[in-house]
């Protein structure tokens, strides 16, 4: 569900995995079988996605951590990257400027310095348990196509 601009963001806690690594936050999302990795700009701004801080406060206090001066759009662009990959409880609707900036045009919009600050929010789809299992190469004898790295077990050999 999209929610207006003007309501400050709450950060999603249900169903996380939260680890805080060298100044990165790693989150496994636990309903989505997905990992993600939040550079130190997104670490911070989803730590003070706690629902009441707008994002201009964010945004100040991101230039506190920082020692930097931090746009406002840097944490738009933080939250769009959170809201994506299901991190905040509700999607913000993002002021017209903000609206589908890429990393590229965030660079650009903030000069150069801004490379520093410019939030990143990895993802991957983590494999399920059955998924991680080893499989079994070309020529192996198997039981079950599931068995087999090609998903093919005709006659008890993987194909």
């Amino acid at each position: 569900m999209d929610i207006s601009q003007d309501k400050p963001p709450l950060a999603r806690k249900e169903g996380l995995v939260v680890k805080e690594v060298s100044g990165e936050v790693l989150l496994y999302d636990l309903d989505r079988d997905k990992a993600h990795c939040l550079n130190q700009t997104a670490a911070l701004v989803w730590k003070y996605c706690d629902g009441h801080t707008s994002v201009a406060r964010i945004a100040k206090s991101l230039e506190q951590d920082l020692h930097t001066p931090v746009d406002e759009k840097v944490v738009w662009y933080a939250l769009l990257q959170l809201g994506k990959d299901h991190l905040l409880e509700e999607r913000l609707v993002p002021p017209p400027i903000i609206a589908g900036m890429n990393r590229r045009d965030m660079i650009r919009a903030l000069g150069l310095a801004a490379v520093v600050a410019v939030p990143v929010v990895t993802s991957i789809v983590a494999p399920t348990p059955a998924q991680a299992a080893t499989c079994l190469p070309s020529g192996a004898v198997c039981t079950a196509d599931a068995e087999c790295c090609s998903g093919l077990c005709p006659s008890g050999t993987c194909s």
